[in-house]
């Protein structure tokens, strides 16, 4: 039975070391609220940045699948129905934002937990952190040139 695992029954906790870096909580068996500042903050993010895409990803697919046809929705409908308003483009980029924000905080979280090599850690957080600069660059690049009609 693992140190967690044999915690987990009792009301104190285990305490972080560099082979037990996640803490596992012994009411919810779940990872425990980081105590940093940093990462509580990263925390609650990721937890309102699942909330905001739940709302909108329900609204982006009602919007194109109950209000539009989609038959009809091809590259000239985005250009000169949709993204044509700056309301489109702003709720398309905070969905995209929230997406990446989400996506490669999670993925930050478990590179944390499940890689214990400090030199392959940082190579993967670096990595990732590019990778995610690259990716947001490149949505606002598209989100906001993206031509309009001329009429």
């Amino acid at each position: 039975m693992t140190d967690v695992a044999a915690n987990a029954d009792s009301t104190t906790a285990p305490a972080i070391t560099a082979e037990n870096p996640t803490i596992v909580s012994p009411v919810t068996r779940a990872r425990r609220r980081p105590r940093s500042r940093r990462e509580l903050y990263i925390w609650y993010l990721m937890r309102i940045t699942g909330l905001a895409l739940f709302v909108l990803a329900l609204a982006h697919f009602s919007i194109l699948h109950f209000i539009w046809d989609p038959a009809s929705q091809n590259a000239e409908f985005i250009r000169d129905q949709r993204w044509n308003q700056f309301f489109w483009r702003a709720f398309d980029w905070l969905l995209l934002m929230m997406v990446l924000f989400h996506g490669f905080m999670g993925v930050r979280t478990v590179v944390s937990d499940y890689i214990h090599g400090p030199t392959l850690r940082a190579v993967l957080m670096s990595a990732l952190f590019v990778s995610g600069a690259l990716l947001f660059v490149i949505g606002t690049q598209v989100v906001l040139t993206l031509p309009t009609p001329a009429g």
